[in-house]
């Protein structure tokens, strides 16, 4: 009969167990057996089990350091030395028989409390460093960046590696030693009270023990205060002027820091002296030193003191008193931001611009202006070369070729995948994928066009046709920007007309890319994992599939390094054998002291930061999915903590193969930020600083920025090459006139060539202020005012078309400024754009053309002859060509 009473409850105890199982198998353990097949699928097993063993051991680790710290100190309490019993309990056998009775029955009885009381605690503990192991890594894995901050003369890599940890493990000691000390006074308390027979006195164990506590949390208070020190290099009181602490924070604020801690360190001793001493108890130190104590931190939580010192004695003489804060706030940030190495060339504009276009009157010299731009270009790709519904381009990307032995820039798009165009009815399981697996090929056009005739292309088509000697072998895209499903290939399915050169199921090639799932055990894991049945039970799928997950390169890149910031633009690079994306990636902290946060939306989702490095160039094979990482700034202290705590994982940048490493570029995000940040800190003297007279901001044309462009062309920097860079126009803040042009590229000019070095690098071309260099604001304004250019645009709106401005190109030329504006038309019936003229203008000179080079030399016509003649201010000449469409 007992047994059969015990049935339900083993069923039950059974079923719960199953459940249990499921539940971890689903939630846990699946992800983590995909997850391992992924990493091993990109040969990246160890890199795999070692982010695991950090992770867990870090957090295993410090949740076991806490439960021992709690479990330690409880069990001292209830067993050692917490019983004081009389003296005659202890003589009367009686006595001491029921006395140790009920000592037993307490400490036996707080143990089933204590124990899980303290895995619980140690677990909430130590919830925060769960969320920053990663954090950990780099202090255990960081080193020295050589380079000093002055007002504490750290090296700033304590502030960016250590200090977060730190602060981390004050709090926690702190609040652990105070839970300590109040739970296990309460555990003396009630074993005092529950265990009968015992003196009015604690036992002097107990005293002992509670006054370790106390220290304790003397020591992570003072520690605290110490840390508090650092916090004051986060300031933001003084902005928008300067950034960091100033006289007031460091004369005022910091001493009043070291006054806390010698009189809380005061009022530790008087009360220990109180407490313990059995005789002259005197309350006057203990007093006293607790009203210090207190006013000190009060002080600075007071706006009337700092407000007055800041009003009496810093802004009357607010150069002189911050001085050095204002410059430790500049050093601070040109260096957070890599901004050290900028070079300054002052660049006088002559009115006469007669000589350099003379100079410049090659056509060579032209073949490279982007009168393209890639945002009308993305139109006229996907009408022109989608060719099917199921292909779609999702960017438009820029770069340099060797094309016919010269160096061409070229615009180029993948053709990805996008079924979402299909009719609904094709949008099935199946088809989605197993069929429409992957994009195919890619397009090129030369950025130099000229206006009224078709786009040129330099590579079309699916079958891949390019007469100017571009060749891929492998031009399947698994890989790429759009949000990809996951992939079963190769398959049983027969798949003709979906791809380029319509292969049939044996001479498909899918690449060596994905999951194998060889058996029906992987099958069923995956049905589970996709929450799709078909995934099991679809024919079609073999056993030489493979799946492709996580196909979003950014994605995938984020998968693998989520420590890494990602810049939002990868591009594509087209090579004789495949495609492959190239991403910036960049490593970011809040915590470079004295740094000015940036304040843009920069990263979306993420925290505010105040130092960047670009500091690693991952590439992501199109076809195959492997992901290479290739460190770009060794010197940066925080992916080389990375480094060294995952090795193996990144590769150094000559290790990159040639045919890649000639396609590096400036990141587009990273120099745009730093030119906002330039634009306030180019000002490097704390008297220019404070003046803020030569701020500079973003050009603007049409109520927009002028953002920085990527253009190819010859500074003169290494013999006659020319450079791929970035080029950034900035004017005087609330004026339209030009300031300065900067000019980013990564080419060594000591080596000049594209496989020298990679060494980026800025150069700032600054305009004389006595001299008016007009914007693309005031150009606008120039061709505005043009009556033959007008009535040439007014005419092309009557034949129903939409005139376009593109992007300004604005260049150095010499001694003089050359602006470049392409002019589209748009149907209004179809979106494919049409380069149908180019504005180039000099000075107060406009000229319109069919081509860049036309106009060009008729500008040149017009400044030769006009040379010598003066031309006032706000006078526009225009030349349109007199042929109308």
């Amino acid at each position: 009969m007992q047994k059969l009473k015990s049935v339900p409850a083993l069923i039950g105890a059974t079923l719960l167990l199953v459940v249990v199982l499921i539940v971890a198998f689903h939630f846990i353990f699946l992800d983590l057996f995909v997850d391992l097949w992924w990493f091993q699928s990109l040969k990246l097993e160890g890199y795999f089990w070692l982010r695991l063993l950090y992770k867990y051991f870090l957090s295993g680790g410090v949740t076991l350091t806490f439960f021992v710290i709690f479990f330690f100190h409880f069990w001292v309490a209830s067993s050692y030395l917490g019983l004081n019993p009389r003296e005659e309990v202890l003589n009367n056998f009686t006595k001491n028989q029921r006395f140790q009775g009920f000592a037993d029955a307490f400490m036996y009885g707080s143990a089933k409390i204590y124990t899980p009381v303290s895995l619980l605690l140690a677990i909430f503990i130590a919830i925060p460093f769960y969320n920053q192991w990663e954090q950990s890594l780099l202090y255990f894995f960081g080193s020295d960046s050589g380079v000093k901050e002055t007002i504490y003369g750290n090296d700033v890599s304590f502030y960016m590696l250590s200090y977060p940890i730190y602060s981390l493990i004050q709090q926690e000691l702190l609040i652990t030693a105070m839970l300590l000390f109040f739970m296990v006074g309460t555990l003396y308390w009630l074993e005092h009270i529950f265990v009968p027979d015992q003196s009015r006195e604690f036992h002097m164990g107990a005293k002992i023990h509670l006054s370790i506590l106390m220290g304790f949390v003397v020591i992570f208070v003072v520690w605290g205060f110490l840390l508090h020190r650092f916090s004051l290099l986060y300031n933001n009181s003084h902005e928008p002027i300067f950034y960091g602490p100033g006289f007031t924070e460091i004369r005022y604020q910091l001493p009043l820091i070291w006054l806390g801690i010698a009189s809380f360190l005061a009022v530790a001793i008087a009360a220990s002296l109180y407490i313990f001493s059995d005789r002259h108890r005197i309350k006057s130190p203990l007093i006293i030193s607790s009203v210090l104590f207190v006013s000190f931190l009060i002080l600075p939580k007071i706006g009337f003191i700092p407000n007055s010192i800041q009003e009496y004695i810093v802004n009357p003489n607010p150069v002189k008193m911050e001085k050095p804060f204002i410059q430790h706030n500049i050093n601070a940030t040109i260096n957070a931001y890599d901004l050290n190495n900028v070079k300054n060339v002052d660049l006088p504009i002559k009115l006469n611009a007669a000589p350099d276009i003379e100079k410049w009157s090659t056509q060579a010299r032209f073949e490279n202006i982007p009168v393209w731009d890639r945002e009308y270009l993305l139109d006229s790709y996907q009408q022109l070369q989608a060719i099917r519904p199921y292909y779609k381009f999702l960017s438009v990307d820029e770069d340099q070729y060797s094309i016919l032995n010269q160096i061409r820039q070229v615009n180029l798009a993948a053709r990805e995948i996008n079924i979402l165009k299909l009719p609904k009815e094709a949008q099935n399981w199946e088809n989605t994928h197993l069929r429409y697996t992957h994009g195919y090929g890619a397009v090129a056009t030369p950025a130099a066009q000229d206006a009224e005739k078709p786009v040129v292309w330099h590579l079309r088509d699916l079958d891949m046709h390019s007469d100017m000697g571009f060749s891929v072998k492998y031009p399947d895209i698994y890989y790429g920007e759009g949000k990809y499903n996951y992939a079963i290939v190769p398959n049983n399915l027969n798949i003709k007309g979906i791809a380029g050169t319509d292969p049939d199921n044996e001479s498909a090639y899918h690449g060596k890319g994905g999951i194998p799932i060889p058996s029906y055990f992987r099958k069923a894991l995956f049905a589970v994992y996709f929450k799709e049945k078909n995934v099991f039970f679809s024919t079609n799928i073999s056993t030489e599939s493979k799946v492709k997950i996580y196909r979003n390169i950014q994605e995938r890149i984020k998968k693998l390094t989520p420590f890494l910031h990602l810049d939002k633009d990868p591009y594509l690079v087209i090579t004789q054998d495949r495609f492959y994306w190239i991403q910036d990636t960049y490593t970011l902290s809040p915590f470079y002291p004295a740094s000015k946060p940036a304040d843009d939306s920069f990263f979306p989702g993420q925290a505010k930061f105040n130092y960047i490095r670009n500091s690693v160039k991952v590439v992501v094979d199109a076809l195959d999915g492997d992901v290479d990482y290739y460190i770009s700034d060794p010197s940066d202290s925080l992916i080389q903590a990375y480094n060294n705590a995952y090795p193996g994982l990144f590769k150094s940048l000559p290790e990159m193969p040639e045919e890649l490493r000639k396609h590096l570029r400036y990141p587009r995000d990273l120099y745009y930020l730093q030119m906002k940040i330039f634009a306030k800190y180019h000002q490097q003297s704390p008297e220019l600083f404070y003046e803020q007279a030569e701020t500079w901001t973003q050009a603007q044309v049409r109520d927009a920025e002028v953002l920085p462009y990527y253009q190819t062309v010859n500074f003169g920097n290494c013999n006659g090459k020319e450079e791929f860079v970035m080029i950034n126009p900035m004017t005087p803040i609330n004026r339209d006139n030009l300031s300065m042009i900067g000019v980013a590229g990564v080419m060594d000019s000591k080596q000049c060539s594209r496989l020298g070095e990679y060494k980026p690098g800025i150069t700032v071309y600054k305009f004389s202020k006595d001299v008016q260099v007009n914007g693309p604001a005031q150009v606008e304004a120039l061709i505005n005012q043009s009556p033959e250019i007008s009535a040439q645009f007014s005419l092309w709106g009557k034949y129903g078309s939409t005139v376009e401005m593109g992007r300004m190109i604005i260049l150095p030329m010499g001694n003089s400024i050359l602006y470049v504006q392409p002019v589209y038309l748009t149907s209004v019936k179809t979106k494919i754009p049409e380069l149908s003229r180019v504005i180039v203008s000099i000075g107060n000179e406009v000229v319109m053309d069919t081509t860049l080079w036309s106009a060009f030399k008729r500008l040149k016509q017009t400044y030769l002859k006009d040379a010598a003649e003066s031309i006032g201010p706000g006078t526009s000449r225009a030349i349109v060509e007199p042929t109308v469409k």
